[in-house]
């Protein structure tokens, strides 16, 4: 029975051998985070994954590497500096992320239950800096009294916009308070209200996220879901809206790693790819 239960391949060309144990349904390159969470809802749906990657460790370019593979990555030619301490108090995030508490991230990570295999802790505070200064951004109402981010009567019309942003439902258009979201632009909306241009900044980089100003001239209803994301995410925690791995994001797709792993998938660490072989039909073999 063990015999006939192998693979044959006879069929592979003279001079190559089989990679790792067998035949896959998916080959994936990369342990980036994309390509973790892929192999690892496959691996869920029963697919026989085998994921690949050059370097020693998972993440690819959103690994939190510690000091020993930090130096081989950016100082190849370098050893880390004793002074530094152990490998195993660093975990640097190549790309310095927080997480939305709300957001689609951490639905995805309780849906898929990795959420087992992380430790997340709550982001103390957000700040922002105005005029060469770095102000806390309020999380309570004592803090937004206390602020001197804003005058008094600039929270006020601050308030009055929060309220109709907070209260306002896409499919109730009694909310909507004559303001059609989906296609008049957010300068509109902050014209109606009447803040000035640093609450604007405020309300459109702090909260909402955006990069650049041209939020103000797409439809508001992208930055309206976007603050209130802010405020659901700030809701759960009370501190900030934000939280973040214990010991790093690199943790992020490790923990879709071992989802995959603990289904049958099978992981290569150290091992780069040359070259992507197919057939006269196009079909990949190896």
């Amino acid at each position: 029975m063990a015999e006939e239960s192998k693979l044959d391949f006879s069929w592979l060309p003279q001079g190559t051998e089989a990679l790792a144990d067998g035949e896959y349904d998916v080959i994936v390159l990369g342990t980036g985070l994309k390509e973790c969470i892929l192999s690892g809802l496959l691996a869920v749906n029963g697919k026989k994954v085998l994921v690949v990657d050059r370097n020693p460790y998972y993440g690819g370019e959103c690994a939190s590497p510690n000091l020993t593979n930090l130096y081989k990555k950016f100082k190849p030619d370098e050893e880390p500096r004793t002074d530094l301490g152990a490998d195993r108090d660093y975990n640097v995030d190549l790309v310095p992320k927080f997480i939305m508490a709300c957001g689609k991230l951490v639905k995805m990570l309780l849906h898929t239950k990795v959420t087992r295999y992380l430790e997340f802790k709550n982001v103390d505070g957000s700040y922002v800096v105005k005029g060469g200064r770095s102000y806390k951004v309020p999380a309570t109402g004592e803090e937004a009294l206390r602020s001197s981010l804003m005058g008094m009567f600039e929270k006020r019309k601050f308030r009055k916009l929060i309220m109709y942003i907070y209260n306002y439902e896409e499919d109730d258009p009694k909310t909507y308070e004559g303001m059609d979201l989906f296609t008049q632009p957010m300068s509109e909306l902050f014209e109606k209200y009447g803040v000035d241009a640093n609450t604007q900044s405020f309300m459109g980089h702090a909260m909402a996220l955006m990069r650049d100003e041209s939020y103000h001239k797409r439809p508001a209803i992208e930055t309206v879901r976007a603050i209130k994301l802010y405020a659901y995410s700030l809701e759960r925690y009370g501190k900030s809206p934000y939280i973040y791995p214990l010991y790093g994001l690199g943790g992020l797709p490790e923990s879709f790693s071992r989802l995959c792993a603990i289904n049958g998938g099978t992981f290569m660490l150290n091992r780069g790819v040359d070259e992507i072989l197919t057939d006269k039909d196009g079909k990949a073999w190896g």
